[in-house]
């Protein structure tokens, strides 16, 4: 992987010969810093301030894609006109698209069912967070003693192991997180790819360039979405972690400063 911004000239190349731009971003590790419980993560006003200067410029189209539920999402993000896919994208929202997975709405009693029993489960294991997120759940351990992180991780697969060997649920691991969504062929990439669609068929035109970023192993799908389709990815963290993407920046600092200069270089007649 290079790093996007020494090697903005080139991105800023094919940013400037784009007629539409998407910009798709992850919310946690990617906008904000990861927090020890999901509430405690708030936007950078900074940050929230350029999204929505992009969002307002006629060739752009800005998307969040997270883990979250969409209302959380759209609740921690606060700008009107852009598009949000929560829950991985099985539920997604926005000025040209609205979606929800049929498939993952019959796994709900499964996903309240599975909640209820992890939470008694680990309930005995000080700074585990368990969000139900309707379509999804995830169990947070950031805030647990390192000692005890693989007995979660134990417990939370002796609980799952059986309903994803019979195929009813699939499950992620993540940044110090445990993920079960439904056993769905659902992902980033496919949602990402979706929004496209609907802004392509809106526009009537193609030229549009698809740029997305993202911190963790659920993203990975997105960047190969996003190559696919001629795009740029780039992923938030160390250099030496693997991952699909062509570029990466170090941090939700760096996002900011990337999306910064995007805003710049549009603002500069150049897109």
């Amino acid at each position: 992987m290079e790093h996007l911004l020494v090697d903005w000239q080139q991105v800023a190349a094919r940013v400037t010969s784009a007629r539409h731009i998407l910009i798709v971003s992850d919310f946690d590790g990617t906008l904000v810093p990861i927090a020890g419980r999901p509430g405690e993560a708030i936007l950078p006003e900074r940050t929230k301030e350029l999204l929505q200067a992009l969002a307002k410029k006629p060739n752009i189209v800005i998307g969040i894609v997270s883990g979250r539920a969409l209302d959380d999402l759209r609740n921690k993000v606060g700008i009107e006109g852009i598009t949000y896919a929560g829950n991985h994208g099985l539920e997604i929202e926005g000025p040209e698209v609205v979606f929800v997975n049929p498939l993952a709405e019959q796994t709900r009693f499964t996903m309240q069912r599975l909640y209820r029993v992890l939470s008694r489960a680990l309930s005995g294991i000080g700074g585990v967070v368990i969000e139900d997120k309707r379509l999804t759940l995830s169990v947070h351990y950031r805030l647990v003693d390192e000692e005890k992180a693989g007995l979660v991780e134990n417990l939370f697969s002796q609980i799952v192991d059986k309903m994803q060997a019979a195929g009813r649920i699939r499950t992620t691991y993540g940044k110090k997180v445990l993920e079960v969504r439904p056993a769905v062929d659902w992902d980033k990439g496919k949602a990402i790819s979706l929004i496209l669609d609907s802004q392509v068929n809106v526009s009537g035109e193609g030229g549009f360039l698809p740029i997305f970023m993202g911190d963790d192993v659920t993203d990975e799908d997105g960047f190969a979405a996003i190559e696919d389709r001629g795009g740029i990815s780039v992923f938030v963290g160390n250099e030496k972690d693997n991952s699909a993407a062509q570029y990466f920046v170090e941090s939700p600092a760096e996002v900011q400063q990337l999306l910064g200069q995007l805003l710049n270089l549009i603002e500069a007649g150049h897109a």
